[in-house]
């Protein structure tokens, strides 16, 4: 009889341990499996002059950020206006665009 009261109250105290984990949580903060890691090894046309092709080596020893992108990603859409401003301000810094699928 004391354990029909008992297994409701021990699952209320579980979902109450999850949510109070959940609101501790940053909903901001999108964790990445591929941060730290290097970029796979791709050759691809230069839209600009597509005889010529494009791969990290051509990079090697400068500074430069290579963004994913979608155009169904919607943050992609809001990080665009970012990234090219970006773009035209900083000369140092070169910003490839890869568009996945």
């Amino acid at each position: 009889m004391k354990l029909r009261f008992l297994l409701p109250l021990g699952a209320f105290l579980v979902m109450v341990v999850f949510l109070g984990i959940g609101l501790k949580l940053d909903p901001h903060e999108v964790p990445s499996p591929l941060i730290g890691k290097p970029a796979q090894a791709f050759m691809l046309a230069q839209l600009h002059a597509p005889q010529k092709t494009f791969s990290p080596a051509d990079m090697k020893g400068k500074v430069w950020l290579l963004n994913v992108w979608a155009s169904w990603c919607a943050s992609c859409r809001q990080e665009h206006v970012y990234l090219t401003e970006f773009a035209r301000a900083n000369s140092t810094v070169n910003l490839i665009g890869l568009n996945y699928k």
